[in-house]
């Protein structure tokens, strides 16, 4: 069961709108940020090229890291606790057609920079992984009680820069991440109906 969000909460309750309004604000300012690092850091954009097999790639790989997610929250109470609290003060306020939302601009904004700007001027190499995967987990921290939602979101990052590394196609992280939030959102929204039914 989602844990409630406490009485005094160090962030209260957002509104959908408020949750909408912060997404987008999110997305512009992610790329912002990673046009003004290509234009005056010299970074190349990581390739981006169209094709059927990127994508399926992108999807096997959402899928795998949702069902990996799913396993890590039912077995690590400590991420679920901090799951549940970032879910139900993000997801909670949303309606259904809100999710394409949160499957695009996060998808978009956040691919183009971590792994389209960030992991190419870090290095496409070990190195360069671990630290944009960081940097990923980072932006993932709203609180420090929110630490294990930070840990996976690190693992997570690592996953589709491996994806990026190995297929040298940015398509294929950005197809794994929006299909990753927009099947874990779904799958919450719906458990959420059914807790309200229950």
């Amino acid at each position: 069961m989602a844990e409630q969000l406490p009485d005094n909460p160090e962030f209260e309750p957002l509104s959908r709108t408020q949750v909408l309004i912060a997404m987008g604000v999110t997305a512009i300012v992610l790329l912002l940020i990673a046009r003004l690092w290509m234009q005056f850091g010299a970074v190349s954009l990581l390739s981006f090229h169209w094709s059927g097999l990127a994508v399926l790639q992108g999807l096997g790989l959402g899928i795998a890291i949702t069902a990996a997610s799913s396993l890590v929250y039912y077995t690590w109470s400590a991420y679920r606790q901090s799951a549940d609290y970032y879910l139900e003060l993000v997801l909670k306020p949303l309606v259904w057609p809100d999710l394409i939302w949160l499957g695009l601009l996060p998808g978009l904004s956040e691919e183009l920079l971590f792994r389209g700007v960030m992991l190419p001027a870090f290095g496409l190499d070990n190195e360069g992984l671990v630290l944009s995967s960081l940097c990923f987990g980072v932006l993932h921290l709203s609180s420090l009680r929110q630490w294990p939602y930070v840990v996976w979101a690190t693992v997570i990052g690592g996953a589709l820069g491996a994806g990026a590394i190995a297929t040298g196609n940015l398509l294929v992280p950005i197809v794994a991440h929006i299909s990753t939030n927009l099947i874990s959102s779904s799958l919450w929204k719906w458990g959420e109906r059914n807790r309200s039914k229950g």
